[in-house]
């Protein structure tokens, strides 16, 4: 079971990052995110801190996979 955390927050936190970003960038209509500059900002830095838990918990589960 290690490691499966990291890898369901990060693949969460990219998904949303990249809605936000989405968002942000107005490419995503009918909220009041929407054409909003900050949200094309913070949706970027969400996804780059998702891919940081996904390879932290890929390498999590590798590590106890190693250990007998």
């Amino acid at each position: 079971m290690k490691g499966w955390p990291w890898l369901t927050a990060g693949l969460l936190a990219v998904v949303v990052g990249g809605l936000w970003t989405a968002q942000g960038l107005d490419l995503l209509g009918g909220s009041a995110m929407s054409g909003v500059t900050a949200w094309a900002v913070i949706g970027p830095i969400v996804v780059i801190v998702g891919l940081m838990m996904i390879v932290i918990g890929v390498r999590v589960r590798a590590r106890s996979k190693q250990q007998p």
